[in-house]
């Protein structure tokens, strides 16, 4: 390639960047521009606690009701900046509790002296809220309103031929420019900062880092305590927060016990750089690199936080109860910074076991991140991995995830203690679905009797491998089905690692069969729809019916259409439909007048009746003309190998109606046929 051909692709590179934006993202200048930032706008002080509230808030939220009860939806949890690869389903409770925890701590109300511990079962998105966390706050760093600044010094120095050079040395913990002033003259240029006609008051920040302080003593030193003078060696910059750079955002995670060292967390000598300074108890011969020093001003992660070594955990009690850290040689050292860790049951049962950790518990905020327990949510974690632009070339049947989605949240349901309501019914008042005799009061008491529902069952990574292993195997001929998926689920129970229980699996497998019936009724049910989908037929029988039970509430006659005589309403049809949807010769009056009030409120509101806008007649009237049908269709023949024309176009058209009513395709549709006709063949259906 030429020389000016590579210039242009280079060029064509560089015009991607947004110059501005860079621009403003590596801002630097005076310590008297930043206080005239400050004077705008207080709120780049901002403590750890408050810009993470603020980053969340900034995502804006949703409230609504669920079963009486007032939520909150904060739409930073749905990740949607970032497509949505993170985002958190159906836990709309326990992260209120999360945010609360924030919202609490921002107001200095005592909560920003806690670790917050994220405690769930295995696969219930504890690391992914740790990992939005992280990511929102650099995120919001790099935007207008989560602006940070920090400071670097420039200190003269010499160089290799002896002549004066200028160094600059960073704040190795990204302070806060604020705390340069001193601590007695703070209160007073704070006011001044951000009067309180503002609205914001500004943090009382915290004492210099070891290496910071070090070089304003010096400096004073220097200048004979000429405060003004010290602070042109200081340059702000803009702080933009990043955990592949370490810069206001850390993790760490146990290793083993050998191979742990707390300097990990809290720094350690640098060997090269006593030579020139000449003592390894100048913090400017120390590197501040730990993962707390890092992490200051943002947040830090301790993944599994309870398999600590002890050591680790006496930094950590230090960390959060008083926000200082102890570095090695030297005096206790501030920090400002959210210290989130996540653990599992096993793990805190043995922290709630141990008296030896009491000031642990004491110091830990535990928010409880269950499974999910609302089924249309766990659907959506699913939906989010298997999709059809995430897979190509194979098909995967309508309700294939949501059955799969069933079973997961069946296995951490506790049993209903009503004896009238089974696993299955408690799912579907969970899911928003309603029940005869069953209130929203009845669904909340269900909740409250149930404390340890979601702590429990089959995580959602045991689903999505099984769904995996449906889609590469052999048997689908380009489309998976919810039988695939059921069968792999059962026949992964067998070396579950985490089931050692013969009774619960035997009861998982138990819940697969309750699945597996739900699902036979919901083909039948849309099969039914597919071969009663005649619009024109429907409205006939609908008109005839409406013209009886007008007649009949009236006690009129009707008008024979073919003979032109008036003859009694029809009892048979009245009742053939009307049992569709169960209701008892006892209640069909009431029924029916039900119906003709319905048709006269529209009508005085000037609206006509359509039964689509009643869905128990709409399904009534679905099911009698399925009936009527069925047999016209012959659908029992489709087990056998012979099927006449007629009956085939039948069935296409059928077939046509789901994969275009439904979402099937040319495979699932013809599956579920013949598996529909099999039920009819051995006499299953509904009568």
């Amino acid at each position: 390639m030429k020389d000016a051909e590579k210039g242009s692709w280079v060029s064509r590179i560089a015009a991607l960047q947004d110059a501005k934006t860079y621009a403003e993202l590596n801002w630097e200048g005076s310590f008297e521009e930043y206080l005239e930032i400050v004077r705008q706008n207080p709120k780049v002080t901002r403590t750890a606690f408050q810009r993470i509230y603020d980053m969340i808030l900034s995502h804006g939220k949703t409230e609504y009701i669920d079963n009486k009860k007032k939520l909150i939806r904060y739409h930073f949890f749905s990740d949607e900046k970032f497509g949505g690869r993170d985002a958190i389903f159906g836990l709309d409770v326990p992260l209120m509790k999360l945010v609360n925890v924030f919202k609490s701590a921002a107001q200095g109300y005592g909560t920003e002296k806690r670790v917050i511990l994220l405690h769930g079962p295995v696969g219930s998105s504890k690391s992914t809220i740790a990992r939005l966390l992280k990511k929102g706050t650099e995120d919001y760093s790099k935007t207008p309103e989560g602006a940070a600044y920090t400071f670097s010094w420039l200190t003269d120095k010499k160089g290799a031929d002896g002549a004066p050079v200028k160094e600059k040395m960073k704040c190795p913990m990204n302070e806060e420019p604020l705390n340069l002033i001193p601590k007695e003259w703070r209160s007073k240029i704070h006011a001044e900062l951000s009067p309180p006609e503002s609205g914001y008051t500004i943090p009382d920040g915290s004492e210099l880092c070891p290496a910071c302080r070090f070089v304003f003593k010096e400096l004073m030193t220097q200048y004979q305590g000429d405060f003004a003078k010290v602070m042109g060696h200081i340059r702000v910059n803009r702080l933009v927060f990043s955990e592949k750079d370490r810069v206001g955002i850390g993790t760490f995670q146990p290793k083993d016990e050998k191979n742990q060292d707390s300097t990990e967390l809290t720094g350690d000598i640098n060997y090269r750089k006593i030579a020139e300074y000449g003592s390894d108890s100048d913090p400017r011969a120390f590197n501040f690199d730990g993962e707390f020093n890092i992490a200051n001003r943002g947040i830090i992660e301790f993944v599994e936080v309870l398999k600590l070594d002890v050591a680790f955990l006496y930094d950590l009690l230090g960390a959060s109860q008083e926000h200082k850290i102890k570095p090695k040689k030297f005096p206790q050292t501030d920090i400002d910074e959210v210290i989130l860790g996540h653990t599992n049951e096993p793990e805190y049962k043995k922290l709630e076991n141990n008296e030896f950790m009491e000031a642990l518990r004491d110091r830990t905020v535990k928010i409880d991140v269950p499974y999910i327990t609302k089924l249309s949510e766990e659907v959506k974690i699913y939906e989010k991995d298997f999709n059809s632009r995430a897979i190509k070339g194979k098909h995967i049947a309508p309700h294939t995830l949501e059955m799969a989605a069933m079973w997961a949240v069946l296995t951490r349901l506790e049993e209903p203690k009503k004896h009238n309501l089974s696993l299955l019914q408690k799912l579907k008042l969970y899911n928003g679905k309603t029940l005869p005799n069953f209130t929203e009061d009845n669904i909340k008491e269900l909740r409250k009797e149930s404390n340890r529902e979601g702590l429990e069952g089959i995580s959602p990574r045991y689903i999505q491998d099984k769904i995996s292993n449906a889609l590469v195997s052999d048997k689908g001929e380009g489309c998976i089905n919810p039988f695939m998926v059921l069968n792999e689920l059962e026949a992964g129970l067998k070396t579950h690692s985490l089931i050692n229980n013969e009774d619960v699996r035997k009861g998982m497998k138990e819940l697969l069969t309750a699945v597996k019936q739900e699902y036979e009724d919901i083909v039948k049910n849309e099969v039914q729809r597919a071969i009663s989908a005649d619009e024109d037929a429907i409205a006939k029988l609908c008109g005839n019916y409406i013209d009886n039970i007008k007649a009949y509430t009236q006690k009129e006659k009707v008008k024979n259409k073919y003979t032109g005589l008036y003859e009694e309403p029809d009892e048979r049809l009245m009742r053939s439909i009307e049992e569709k949807i169960d209701i008892p010769d006892t209640r069909k009056d009431d029924f029916r007048r039900e119906i003709m009030n319905y048709i006269g409120a529209l009508a005085v509101e000037g609206k006509t009746f359509n039964y689509r806008t009643n869905e128990r007649l709409h399904k009534s009237l679905e099911l009698k003309l399925f009936e009527d049908q069925k047999d016209s269709i012959k659908l029992k023949n489709l087990v056998s190998s012979v099927v006449d024309k007629e009956t085939q176009e039948k069935i296409d058209l059928v077939k046509d109606r789901m994969m275009k009513n439904y979402g099937y395709c040319e495979i699932c549709s013809t599956d579920v046929l013949n598996f529909v006709a099999s039920i009819f063949a051995r006499g299953d259906a509904k009568e």
